[in-house]
Protein backbone atom coordinates (compact mmCIF):
# COMPACT_ATOMS: atom_id res chain seq x y z
CA UNK A 1 0.00 0.00 0.00
CA UNK A 2 1.36 3.42 -0.91
CA UNK A 3 2.47 5.77 1.88
CA UNK A 4 1.12 8.76 -0.05
CA UNK A 5 -2.06 10.21 1.40
CA UNK A 6 -5.03 9.07 -0.68
CA UNK A 7 -6.51 12.55 -0.90
CA UNK A 8 -3.26 13.72 -2.49
CA UNK A 9 -2.85 10.65 -4.69
CA UNK A 10 -6.36 10.98 -6.11
CA UNK A 11 -6.70 14.76 -6.06
CA UNK A 12 -8.40 15.84 -9.33
CA UNK A 13 -5.99 17.38 -11.83
CA UNK A 14 -8.59 18.59 -14.33
CA UNK A 15 -12.17 19.83 -14.20
CA UNK A 16 -13.47 16.58 -15.67
CA UNK A 17 -12.22 14.75 -12.56
CA UNK A 18 -14.05 17.04 -10.12
CA UNK A 19 -17.13 15.49 -8.51
CA UNK A 20 -20.08 17.29 -6.97
CA UNK A 21 -19.21 20.89 -7.90
CA UNK A 22 -20.52 21.03 -11.46
CA UNK A 23 -22.20 24.41 -10.86
CA UNK A 24 -18.75 25.90 -10.12
CA UNK A 25 -16.77 23.99 -12.74
CA UNK A 26 -19.15 24.77 -15.63
CA UNK A 27 -18.99 28.53 -15.06
CA UNK A 28 -15.22 28.58 -14.61
CA UNK A 29 -14.68 26.51 -17.77
CA UNK A 30 -16.75 28.95 -19.82
CA UNK A 31 -14.93 31.95 -18.40
CA UNK A 32 -11.57 30.36 -19.30
CA UNK A 33 -12.77 29.43 -22.78
CA UNK A 34 -13.96 33.00 -23.32
CA UNK A 35 -10.76 34.41 -21.81
CA UNK A 36 -12.91 36.28 -19.33
CA UNK A 37 -10.67 35.98 -16.28
CA UNK A 38 -11.55 37.82 -13.08
CA UNK A 39 -8.85 39.52 -11.04
CA UNK A 40 -10.21 37.94 -7.84
CA UNK A 41 -12.25 34.83 -7.01
CA UNK A 42 -13.76 33.82 -3.68
CA UNK A 43 -14.39 30.10 -3.08
CA UNK A 44 -16.58 29.46 -0.03
CA UNK A 45 -17.66 26.11 1.37
CA UNK A 46 -17.04 23.37 3.90
CA UNK A 47 -13.69 21.69 4.47
CA UNK A 48 -12.63 19.05 1.99
CA UNK A 49 -15.06 20.13 -0.73
CA UNK A 50 -12.40 20.91 -3.34
CA UNK A 51 -11.80 24.66 -3.05
CA UNK A 52 -8.01 24.52 -3.20
CA UNK A 53 -8.05 21.75 -5.79
CA UNK A 54 -10.25 23.75 -8.16
CA UNK A 55 -8.13 26.84 -7.52
CA UNK A 56 -5.03 24.94 -8.68
CA UNK A 57 -6.81 23.56 -11.73
CA UNK A 58 -8.03 27.05 -12.64
CA UNK A 59 -4.49 28.42 -12.28
CA UNK A 60 -3.21 25.74 -14.64
CA UNK A 61 -5.93 26.40 -17.22
CA UNK A 62 -5.03 30.08 -17.46
CA UNK A 63 -1.42 29.11 -18.11
CA UNK A 64 0.18 29.68 -14.71
CA UNK A 65 3.17 27.44 -14.02
CA UNK A 66 4.43 26.35 -10.62
CA UNK A 67 6.97 29.21 -10.66
CA UNK A 68 4.15 31.75 -10.71
CA UNK A 69 1.72 30.00 -8.37
CA UNK A 70 1.80 31.13 -4.74
CA UNK A 71 -0.18 29.49 -1.95
CA UNK A 72 -0.65 31.09 1.43
CA UNK A 73 -2.34 29.76 4.55
CA UNK A 74 -3.96 32.79 6.13
CA UNK A 75 -4.14 30.97 9.46
CA UNK A 76 -0.32 31.14 9.60
CA UNK A 77 0.25 34.32 7.57
CA UNK A 78 -2.46 36.54 8.96
CA UNK A 79 -0.64 39.69 10.09
CA UNK A 80 -0.35 43.07 8.44
CA UNK A 81 3.37 42.59 7.68
CA UNK A 82 2.61 39.44 5.67
CA UNK A 83 0.27 41.39 3.43
CA UNK A 84 2.57 44.36 3.10
CA UNK A 85 5.08 41.90 1.63
CA UNK A 86 2.39 40.46 -0.63
CA UNK A 87 1.40 43.93 -1.81
CA UNK A 88 4.99 44.54 -2.85
CA UNK A 89 5.47 41.14 -4.53
CA UNK A 90 2.44 41.40 -6.82
CA UNK A 91 4.11 44.18 -8.83
CA UNK A 92 6.94 41.97 -10.09
CA UNK A 93 6.19 40.33 -13.44
CA UNK A 94 5.57 36.55 -13.75
CA UNK A 95 8.56 34.30 -14.52
CA UNK A 96 7.12 32.43 -17.47
CA UNK A 97 3.32 32.76 -17.27
CA UNK A 98 0.69 35.24 -18.33
CA UNK A 99 -0.64 35.43 -14.77
CA UNK A 100 0.75 35.21 -11.28
CA UNK A 101 -1.87 33.42 -9.17
CA UNK A 102 -2.12 33.82 -5.40
CA UNK A 103 -4.23 31.20 -3.61
CA UNK A 104 -5.01 32.36 -0.07
CA UNK A 105 -6.59 29.62 2.02
CA UNK A 106 -8.68 30.20 5.17
CA UNK A 107 -8.75 33.89 4.31
CA UNK A 108 -11.25 34.59 7.10
CA UNK A 109 -8.37 34.17 9.58
CA UNK A 110 -6.72 37.46 8.60
CA UNK A 111 -6.55 40.23 11.15
CA UNK A 112 -8.51 43.42 10.59
CA UNK A 113 -5.24 45.25 9.87
CA UNK A 114 -4.21 42.61 7.31
CA UNK A 115 -7.58 42.90 5.55
CA UNK A 116 -7.16 46.67 5.35
CA UNK A 117 -3.63 46.31 3.97
CA UNK A 118 -4.82 43.78 1.38
CA UNK A 119 -7.94 45.68 0.31
CA UNK A 120 -6.26 48.26 -1.94
CA UNK A 121 -4.33 45.60 -3.85
CA UNK A 122 -7.42 43.41 -4.17
CA UNK A 123 -9.37 46.36 -5.54
CA UNK A 124 -6.78 47.39 -8.14
CA UNK A 125 -4.32 44.54 -8.72
CA UNK A 126 -1.80 44.58 -11.58
CA UNK A 127 -3.23 43.09 -14.78
CA UNK A 128 -0.94 40.05 -14.48
CA UNK A 129 -2.26 39.03 -11.02
CA UNK A 130 -5.18 36.77 -10.11
CA UNK A 131 -6.23 36.20 -6.49
CA UNK A 132 -8.18 33.09 -5.44
CA UNK A 133 -9.42 33.34 -1.87
CA UNK A 134 -10.79 30.27 -0.09
CA UNK A 135 -12.79 30.18 3.13
CA UNK A 136 -14.91 27.86 5.22
CA UNK A 137 -16.49 30.83 7.00
CA UNK A 138 -17.57 33.48 4.52
CA UNK A 139 -19.63 35.26 7.19
CA UNK A 140 -16.38 36.32 8.86
CA UNK A 141 -15.15 38.19 5.78
CA UNK A 142 -15.62 41.95 5.52
CA UNK A 143 -18.17 43.00 2.89
CA UNK A 144 -15.46 45.11 1.28
CA UNK A 145 -13.50 41.93 0.49
CA UNK A 146 -16.50 39.86 -0.65
CA UNK A 147 -17.80 42.59 -2.97
CA UNK A 148 -14.49 42.79 -4.83
CA UNK A 149 -14.42 39.08 -5.72
CA UNK A 150 -16.30 36.82 -8.08
CA UNK A 151 -17.88 34.45 -5.59
CA UNK A 152 -18.60 30.71 -5.79
CA UNK A 153 -20.27 28.57 -3.14
CA UNK A 154 -19.10 24.98 -2.92
CA UNK A 155 -21.71 22.40 -1.96
CA UNK A 156 -21.12 19.62 0.50
CA UNK A 157 -21.21 16.38 -1.50
CA UNK A 158 -24.05 14.09 -0.48
CA UNK A 159 -23.48 10.72 1.10
CA UNK A 160 -24.16 8.78 -2.07
CA UNK A 161 -21.50 10.76 -3.93
CA UNK A 162 -18.92 10.24 -1.20
CA UNK A 163 -19.74 6.53 -0.86
CA UNK A 164 -19.36 6.06 -4.62
CA UNK A 165 -16.07 7.97 -4.65
CA UNK A 166 -14.46 6.00 -1.82
CA UNK A 167 -15.63 2.73 -3.40
CA UNK A 168 -14.00 3.68 -6.70
CA UNK A 169 -10.76 4.67 -5.00
CA UNK A 170 -10.72 1.46 -2.95
CA UNK A 171 -11.09 -0.44 -6.21
CA UNK A 172 -8.11 1.44 -7.65
CA UNK A 173 -6.19 0.34 -4.57
CA UNK A 174 -7.25 -3.23 -5.49
CA UNK A 175 -9.56 -3.55 -2.48
CA UNK A 176 -13.30 -4.26 -2.37
CA UNK A 177 -15.23 -1.94 -0.08
CA UNK A 178 -18.54 -3.43 1.03
CA UNK A 179 -21.60 -1.26 0.44
CA UNK A 180 -22.43 -0.65 4.08
CA UNK A 181 -18.75 0.03 4.86
CA UNK A 182 -18.69 2.73 2.18
CA UNK A 183 -21.92 4.14 3.56
CA UNK A 184 -20.49 4.37 7.09
CA UNK A 185 -17.37 6.14 5.79
CA UNK A 186 -19.61 8.60 3.96
CA UNK A 187 -21.57 9.33 7.14
CA UNK A 188 -18.40 9.82 9.19
CA UNK A 189 -16.94 12.17 6.56
CA UNK A 190 -19.70 14.75 7.11
CA UNK A 191 -19.56 16.08 3.56
CA UNK A 192 -15.77 16.14 3.19
CA UNK A 193 -14.03 14.13 0.47
CA UNK A 194 -10.72 14.63 2.27
CA UNK A 195 -12.06 13.26 5.56
CA UNK A 196 -13.62 10.30 3.75
CA UNK A 197 -10.32 9.38 2.13
CA UNK A 198 -8.58 9.83 5.47
CA UNK A 199 -10.90 7.23 7.02
CA UNK A 200 -10.45 4.93 4.03
CA UNK A 201 -6.68 5.15 4.36
CA UNK A 202 -6.82 4.17 8.03
CA UNK A 203 -9.00 1.19 7.20
CA UNK A 204 -6.76 0.12 4.32
CA UNK A 205 -3.78 0.16 6.68
CA UNK A 206 -5.69 -1.89 9.24
CA UNK A 207 -7.29 -4.48 6.97
CA UNK A 208 -5.45 -7.76 6.47
CA UNK A 209 -7.22 -8.78 3.28
CA UNK A 210 -8.64 -7.31 0.09
CA UNK A 211 -12.20 -6.91 1.33
CA UNK A 212 -13.23 -4.22 3.79
CA UNK A 213 -16.31 -4.76 5.91
CA UNK A 214 -18.39 -2.36 7.99
CA UNK A 215 -17.05 -4.11 11.09
CA UNK A 216 -13.50 -3.10 10.17
CA UNK A 217 -14.58 0.52 9.67
CA UNK A 218 -16.27 0.43 13.08
CA UNK A 219 -13.15 -0.98 14.73
CA UNK A 220 -10.81 1.57 13.16
CA UNK A 221 -12.96 4.67 13.71
CA UNK A 222 -14.65 3.86 17.01
CA UNK A 223 -18.02 4.07 15.28
CA UNK A 224 -20.76 2.16 17.11
CA UNK A 225 -21.77 -1.28 15.95
CA UNK A 226 -24.81 -1.29 13.72
CA UNK A 227 -26.42 -3.87 15.99
CA UNK A 228 -26.58 -1.36 18.86
CA UNK A 229 -28.25 1.29 16.71
CA UNK A 230 -30.70 -1.28 15.38
CA UNK A 231 -31.31 -2.44 18.95
CA UNK A 232 -32.42 1.06 19.97
CA UNK A 233 -34.65 1.28 16.88
CA UNK A 234 -36.27 -2.06 17.60
CA UNK A 235 -36.81 -1.11 21.25
CA UNK A 236 -38.52 2.15 20.24
CA UNK A 237 -40.83 0.24 17.89
CA UNK A 238 -41.69 -2.19 20.71
CA UNK A 239 -42.19 0.55 23.33
CA UNK A 240 -39.40 -1.12 25.29
CA UNK A 241 -37.64 1.64 27.22
CA UNK A 242 -35.45 -0.78 29.14
CA UNK A 243 -34.22 -2.34 25.89
CA UNK A 244 -33.46 1.06 24.37
CA UNK A 245 -31.55 2.30 27.43
CA UNK A 246 -29.68 -1.01 27.66
CA UNK A 247 -28.32 -0.58 24.12
CA UNK A 248 -27.30 3.00 24.94
CA UNK A 249 -25.48 1.75 28.03
CA UNK A 250 -23.57 -0.84 26.02
CA UNK A 251 -22.54 1.86 23.54
CA UNK A 252 -21.27 4.07 26.37
CA UNK A 253 -19.36 1.20 27.98
CA UNK A 254 -17.82 0.42 24.60
CA UNK A 255 -16.47 3.99 24.50
CA UNK A 256 -17.86 4.60 21.02
CA UNK A 257 -18.04 8.06 19.52
CA UNK A 258 -21.39 9.00 21.04
CA UNK A 259 -22.27 11.76 18.60
CA UNK A 260 -21.70 9.30 15.78
CA UNK A 261 -23.97 6.83 17.57
CA UNK A 262 -26.74 9.43 17.64
CA UNK A 263 -26.06 10.46 14.06
CA UNK A 264 -26.52 6.87 12.88
CA UNK A 265 -29.68 6.56 14.95
CA UNK A 266 -31.09 9.80 13.53
CA UNK A 267 -30.25 8.68 10.03
CA UNK A 268 -32.19 5.45 10.43
CA UNK A 269 -35.19 7.06 12.13
CA UNK A 270 -35.32 9.60 9.31
CA UNK A 271 -35.19 6.77 6.78
CA UNK A 272 -38.08 5.01 8.51
CA UNK A 273 -40.14 8.20 8.27
CA UNK A 274 -39.29 8.67 4.60
CA UNK A 275 -40.13 5.06 3.76
CA UNK A 276 -43.52 5.55 5.40
CA UNK A 277 -44.35 8.92 3.87
CA UNK A 278 -42.39 9.24 0.63
CA UNK A 279 -42.60 6.32 -1.82
CA UNK A 280 -40.26 8.16 -4.18
CA UNK A 281 -37.48 7.88 -1.55
CA UNK A 282 -37.48 4.07 -1.45
CA UNK A 283 -34.92 3.56 -4.22
CA UNK A 284 -32.54 6.12 -2.76
CA UNK A 285 -32.75 4.64 0.75
CA UNK A 286 -32.30 1.13 -0.59
CA UNK A 287 -29.00 2.20 -2.14
CA UNK A 288 -27.75 3.64 1.14
CA UNK A 289 -28.18 0.59 3.37
CA UNK A 290 -27.25 -3.05 3.40
CA UNK A 291 -29.98 -5.55 2.52
CA UNK A 292 -30.49 -6.50 6.18
CA UNK A 293 -30.68 -2.89 7.35
CA UNK A 294 -33.11 -1.94 4.61
CA UNK A 295 -35.31 -4.90 5.48
CA UNK A 296 -35.43 -3.74 9.11
CA UNK A 297 -36.18 -0.12 8.19
CA UNK A 298 -38.90 -1.16 5.76
CA UNK A 299 -40.49 -3.33 8.44
CA UNK A 300 -40.40 -0.51 11.02
CA UNK A 301 -41.91 1.93 8.53
CA UNK A 302 -45.07 -0.17 8.46
CA UNK A 303 -45.54 0.30 12.20
CA UNK A 304 -46.68 3.51 13.88
CA UNK A 305 -44.48 3.69 16.95
CA UNK A 306 -41.55 5.51 15.32
CA UNK A 307 -43.07 8.93 14.69
CA UNK A 308 -42.00 12.47 13.88
CA UNK A 309 -42.07 13.16 17.64
CA UNK A 310 -39.32 10.58 18.09
CA UNK A 311 -37.26 12.25 15.36
CA UNK A 312 -37.67 15.71 16.93
CA UNK A 313 -36.70 14.40 20.38
CA UNK A 314 -33.59 12.73 18.97
CA UNK A 315 -32.60 15.89 17.10
CA UNK A 316 -32.86 17.89 20.33
CA UNK A 317 -30.76 15.29 22.13
CA UNK A 318 -28.08 15.43 19.43
CA UNK A 319 -27.89 19.22 19.75
CA UNK A 320 -27.65 19.06 23.55
CA UNK A 321 -25.04 16.28 23.77
CA UNK A 322 -21.83 18.30 23.17
CA UNK A 323 -22.48 20.40 26.29
CA UNK A 324 -23.94 17.63 28.46
CA UNK A 325 -22.17 16.78 31.73
CA UNK A 326 -23.23 13.14 31.26
CA UNK A 327 -22.90 12.54 27.54
CA UNK A 328 -25.69 9.97 27.25
CA UNK A 329 -28.21 11.90 29.36
CA UNK A 330 -29.85 13.91 26.53
CA UNK A 331 -30.42 10.73 24.52
CA UNK A 332 -31.77 8.88 27.57
CA UNK A 333 -34.25 11.71 28.21
CA UNK A 334 -35.26 11.73 24.54
CA UNK A 335 -35.92 7.99 24.63
CA UNK A 336 -37.94 8.28 27.86
CA UNK A 337 -40.05 11.01 26.29
CA UNK A 338 -40.49 9.06 23.06
CA UNK A 339 -41.39 5.63 24.40
CA UNK A 340 -44.71 5.15 26.11
CA UNK A 341 -44.42 3.60 29.53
Amino acid sequence: MTNQALYRKYRPTSFKDVVGQEHVVDVLKKSVDNENISHAYLFAGGRGTGKTTIARILAGLIGTTSKDLYEMDAASNRKIDDFRELNESVHTLPFDSKYKVYIIDEVHMLTKEAFNAFLKTLEEPPSHVVFILATTEIDRLPDTIVSRCQGYTFNKPNRATIATTVSKIAKKEKVELEKDAAELIAILAEGSFRDALGVLQKVLSYSSDKKITRKEVEEVTGAPKGELVNGVLAAISENNIDGALSNVSVAVEGNVDFLTFQKLLLDKVRSVMLLRNSPSSVAMIKKQFSADDFKLLESLSKEKTITSKVLVNLLDAYSDTPNAYIKQLPLEIALMESIDA
